[in-house]
């Protein structure tokens, strides 16, 4: 079953959803091109073949908009969830309604996990992890020591910004379009950065003195149709070393197609998304999580 065939649910769905059906699921605004659900419910269907208790568990999707996050999640609650993946444009403003979140969580003030507790949800954010076992496993690299050029300022930006921090980078630049967002999340940075260097520039006046030989992460929405440009000219940067998109659908966008036009090592964020994936779905279960499986769903689904 690919994305467009898993159902796409809205709010009214919860009114008569069974409160004894183990459930899972993504909300978004838009959220009927995710490949969630095909990944987890794989997952679930082979654990399913080794212990009964996962028959009945299933992942959905859930649009749901911003003005009815806050009335979304107790529902949630009430008819039995088990766990909660969060991604656009709820990664931030969750953190306002759940009951606690763990700490990178907050130090990133974004979220895009939750887990059910007796009496509410308790965040976290996988996609930092995600992030950088992705890096290793596409690109061969890590974080530490190195120059990161980060591109955007939303929910996803900040965990990876966040990451950068702890892991050491040599240094960070922060690139958005909007100024107004890229500096509250550089003010929110300030306190975690310590002796790495942060700064931030605007997409369209990139700094002439940013360090060569970078990882540039794209964070941004730019890229999710194929007639979107690049959000940045790879080519007014000092040379990067490495490219790596956050998208993953299509699985090579604008600025993907721009990193291999000039040499550079790229990859899109697939693998982001089943890293991600897989850290958010072993703090709902008690097994190990099929990891091949949940690569191999995903694989097939963008062939």
């Amino acid at each position: 079953m690919h994305a467009a065939e898993h159902p796409v649910h809205t709010l009214a769905a919860l009114a008569d959803w069974p409160a004894d059906r183990p459930s899972l699921t993504v909300i978004g605004q838009p959220v009927a091109h995710s490949l969630s659900p095909l990944m987890h419910n794989a997952a679930l269907a082979s654990l399913a073949t080794q212990d009964p208790r996962f028959r009945d568990w299933h992942y959905h999707k859930f649009e749901i908009a911003p003005d009815d996050l806050e009335r979304a999640l107790p529902l949630f609650h009430e008819r039995g969830f088990i766990g909660i993946n969060v991604t656009v444009p709820h990664k931030e403003t969750v953190l306002d309604y759940v009951e606690s979140a763990d700490g990178f969580a907050r130090a990133a003030g974004a979220a895009n996990t939750l887990v059910r507790t007796p009496t509410g949800w308790r965040a976290f954010n996988t996609d930092c992890v995600g992030l950088v076992d992705a890096l290793r496993a596409d690109l061969g690299v890590s974080l530490a020591g190195a120059h990161v050029i980060l591109l955007g300022a939303g929910g996803a930006a900040r965990a990876a910004a966040v990451q950068c921090l702890r892991d050491k980078v040599a240094s960070l630049a922060i690139g958005n379009r909007g100024q107004e967002r890229l500096h509250a999340l550089l003010d929110h940075l300030q306190p975690l950065a310590g002796d790495v260097p942060v700064r931030g520039f605007a997409f369209d006046h990139p700094p002439a003195d940013l360090s060569a030989g970078a990882i540039v992460i794209n964070s941004t929405s730019a890229g999710l149709k194929n007639t979107n440009t690049a959000p940045i000219d790879l080519r007014k940067l000092p040379q990067p070393a490495y490219v790596y998109d956050m998208i993953y659908n299509p699985p090579q966008t604008a600025l993907l197609r721009q990193a291999a036009e000039l040499g550079l090592p790229h990859a899109n964020g697939l693998s982001m998304l089943l890293h991600q994936g897989v850290h958010a779905l072993a703090k709902w279960i008690d097994v190990p999580v099929p990891v091949d499986v949940m690569d191999r769903a995903l694989r097939d689904a963008v062939k």
